[in-house]
């Protein structure tokens, strides 16, 4: 008899092989014994049910879903949930933690291509690079080598919004550079600030002295639309406005108006909605660089999520403490 916990995936069933590749399950099935055959998608199944009831270790990802008390009280002996995406608010609930079962999330890994991604396009942006290549299709002609005034990443000041996991990832991505990043966060004082290398500033200050600014602040009911008409209006003209953390954060009627005028450029990763209607200016306007919510993990990128899964079952099993633990006090303010 096997002396490794029951574990089950809780997912999208199509989402395992992509997280869960031959390499990284292999790992993850050297310290729990888990069927990627069997995958809940509806805790309501018989044979899901069945499985529940032995379970010990739930992995978890993209379309879990809800744990209710229905679900915990199905699985007496659920000891630990490992998400093996970001966020966990879609199916997590109190009653998981007031039970003591352990939670953690991959929302780390996650944030490593956010980051990335948001690190090419800040320095993208400050070649001019996005609109240079639209001028150059729409008229067909090149003015040659000359400089251009007004562009360049030495000493541009870069404003980032949120100290969360990938705001934190941007600040060290950004320290080989010549650019001058600033933050604004209420959760973080200024001994924090200075332990990250950046001044801390309020955010009116921060949009008023950035000729970029980068969004990556969680979606609570007080970050709504956050970079609203007011907010917009103090950035610099040609100014640039990245956003990949949720649509949500930024008025989008306002940015559109911004747009139009042609005062500031927007690298729109995330939007509100999402997707985009059919008919939103955004597809078209010349300062809108839209791209379908890829920064986050996508191809051979989601196997690192798989992976801190199957390292956290490692800590777990060996004694150890989760690496990348979920407090419930924080997820309030978590993105």
């Amino acid at each position: 008899m096997s002396q490794r916990p029951q574990a089950l995936f809780a997912m999208t069933a199509e989402n395992v092989p992509q997280v869960f590749p031959p390499e990284v399950l292999a790992r993850l099935r050297e310290s729990v014994d888990i069927d990627p055959a069997l995958v809940a998608r509806d805790f309501a199944d018989p044979g899901v049910r069945e499985a529940l009831a032995r379970t010990e270790i739930l992995v978890t990802g993209w379309g879990c879903p809800r744990l209710d008390e229905a679900v915990l009280d199905a699985a007496p002996r659920l000891r630990a949930v490992l998400h093996s995406a970001g966020s966990v608010k879609s199916f997590a609930t109190p009653g998981i933690w007031r039970r003591g079962i352990a939670v953690s999330s991959a929302a780390a890994a996650n944030a490593l291509p956010v980051a990335e991604y948001t690190l090419a396009m800040i320095l993208l942006a400050g070649k001019d690079v996005l609109l240079a290549r639209d001028r150059m299709r729409a008229t067909r002609t090149s003015s040659g080598w000359g400089v251009v005034p007004g562009i360049g990443n030495y000493g541009r000041r870069v404003g980032v919004v949120g100290a969360s996991r990938i705001g934190r990832r941007v600040l060290e991505l950004l320290r080989p550079f010549d650019l001058r990043p600033a933050l604004t966060d209420p959760y973080v004082d200024e001994e924090e600030a200075a332990a990250l290398g950046v001044p801390l500033l309020p955010l009116d200050d921060l949009l008023r002295t950035s000729g970029i600014v980068t969004v990556h602040a969680p979606e609570t009911p007080e970050t709504h639309h956050m970079i609203g008409r007011r907010e917009l209006a103090l950035m610099p003209d040609g100014a640039v406005l990245i956003n990949t953390a949720r649509g949500a954060l930024v008025d989008h009627d306002a940015l559109v108006a911004e747009l139009r005028a042609g005062r500031l450029t927007a690298i729109l990763d995330v939007t509100d909605p999402e997707p985009l209607p059919a008919d939103s200016p955004l597809y078209d306007l010349p300062g809108a660089f839209v791209t379908p919510h890829l920064a986050g993990s996508q191809g051979n990128e989601l196997a690192r999520l798989g992976l801190t899964v199957a390292e956290e079952a490692e800590r777990l099993l060996a004694g150890g403490k989760l690496a990348y633990a979920v407090d419930l006090a924080a997820l309030e303010r978590a993105a």
